[in-house]
């Protein structure tokens, strides 16, 4: 045992406590213990020195001792998780792990615990000043080396994401390509240095409810806002994936056209929230854009000019009520946007997954102009009934130019029990509606 390199018990849920022995396995060189239960580790853990890679690792303190002093010495990590920071009470103690002289750690995890959301976290807003003020400086001091490439920080409560995100710090980090920001209760903007890094390719922010506003400041430096945009490269040059996610109370993104940014950006995730409109820097900008998905937006009204875009996706908008200048567009999801009246301008697109509300009585007037090769639809029993009486239908000529349908309607646990199917081509309708009604009444 004592040549083990190499111990992965992530999700090992009932494990609870690692030996003291394992400071004797000198030759360790990856240790995970993440969605385990352990919640010390033994003192003298410093002499795992080989360790290239430790996940999970749980901060916690004992008197004057703390469990990040363990860190100090692990000079070869590449890549490092710790959990459970909410119980580091001063910026001191986190200063021991020594993150900022670890010149060989490329992926970086920071993550509070179960008192966020817990009693420490209450509708966004945190039991006391102090505790937000001793994270932010806890998170401000486990700065990494610029070589750092893959960052993840989770439910940390401060108000103020670290400072090594901001257009203020001493040294960017020209390194990062993936950041991910999950679970931010208390934060109310984005930081203002992530431009600062030109290699990013992914940006996610998962549940961020303080959030209103993404400001000028998210793609343009402050001391640059008020410069030419001639002279300014493009920001986030190299940005291929943005995803903000469970920002529900997001409701403006400023960004205007003159801003030059995310010139390779490929795809795009919002939801949920109440942003009102895409803003026009996005639009003229991201022309690399292929992949567009919007779910649960609760205030837009229009979708426009993404000359780009492939790929779209749309659920639950209930106020959208326009699309129009897609002209790439191959596949078009649309589910729940019950307001939605055109959709116009864009090429045909290959497919169609059309999702309407039981309470809907008829299928949607833009299907006559949006003309896809093939309808997959969800809609109610009346509809799909009225689909079934094919020329003599009203519906007839909202579906009777696409190639191929397949629509279905669910009946009680069973979401496909009723089907009509129809192609163009044969302009015959294959249905099991009368059928099975037939066999309804003569039961």
């Amino acid at each position: 045992m004592k040549f083990l390199q190499h111990i992965n018990l992530e999700g090992c849920e009932s494990f609870m406590k690692l030996p003291d022995s394992i400071i004797k396995l000198q030759g360790l060189r990856y240790l995970d213990i993440d969605d385990t239960h352990v919640c010390s580790i033994p003192r003298g853990f410093r002499a795992l020195t080989n360790l290239s890679a430790l996940y999970g690792f749980p901060a916690y303190t004992d008197g004057d001792w703390c469990s990040l002093e363990e860190l100090g010495s692990l000079s070869q990590l590449n890549g490092l998780s710790i959990k459970s920071l909410e119980n580091v009470s001063s910026a001191l103690l986190a200063e021991k792990a020594r993150v900022k002289a670890k010149k060989k750690l490329t992926i970086l995890a920071l993550e509070c615990g179960g008192r966020v959301g817990d009693g420490l976290v209450q509708g966004g807003v945190s039991e006391s000043k102090e505790e937000e003020q001793i994270i932010e400086a806890v998170f401000d001091v486990l700065c990494p080396q610029p070589c750092i490439e893959h960052i993840v920080t989770k439910r940390y409560f401060g108000r103020r994401l670290p400072g090594w995100m901001t257009s203020t710090a001493m040294v960017p980090l020209e390194s990062l390509k993936i950041l991910v920001l999950e679970h931010l209760p208390c934060c109310t903007q984005l930081p203002d240095g992530l431009c600062r890094f030109p290699y990013l390719e992914w940006i996610k922010v998962d549940k961020a409810p303080a959030i209103k506003c993404v400001g000028p400041e998210f793609v343009q430096q402050y001391n640059q806002l008020h410069r030419p945009s001639s002279q300014l490269a493009a920001t986030f040059p190299k940005l291929q994936q943005l995803d903000f996610n469970g920002m529900e109370e997001w409701e403006e993104w400023v960004w205007e056209t003159e801003v030059k940014a995310m010139p390779l950006l490929e795809e795009l995730r919002i939801s949920p929230c109440k942003l009102g409109r895409m803003p026009p820097g996005l639009i003229s900008h991201a022309m690399t854009l292929k992949k567009l998905i919007i779910w649960n937006v609760q205030c837009l009204h229009s979708l426009e000019n993404f000359i780009s875009v492939i790929e779209l996706d749309l659920y639950d908008i209930p106020e959208l009520v326009n699309i129009s200048n897609l002209p790439k567009l191959q596949k078009l999801t649309i589910k729940y946007c019950p307001e939605l009246k055109t959709v116009q301008e864009m090429a045909a697109p290959r497919r169609l997954d059309l999702g309407i509300f039981y309470y809907e009585s008829q299928l949607p007037v833009y299907l006559q102009t949006v003309k896809p090769s093939n309808l997959l639809l969800t809609c109610s029993l009346e509809v799909l009934t009225s689909m079934a009486e094919g020329e003599s239908s009203s519906e007839w000529d909202k579906f009777s130019h696409i190639k191929q349908v397949e629509a279905c309607a669910e009946d009680g646990a069973d979401e496909k029990k009723w089907h009509v199917f129809y192609t163009s081509e044969s302009c015959k309708i294959q249905t099991n509606i009368h059928e099975g009604r037939l066999v309804e009444e003569e039961e």
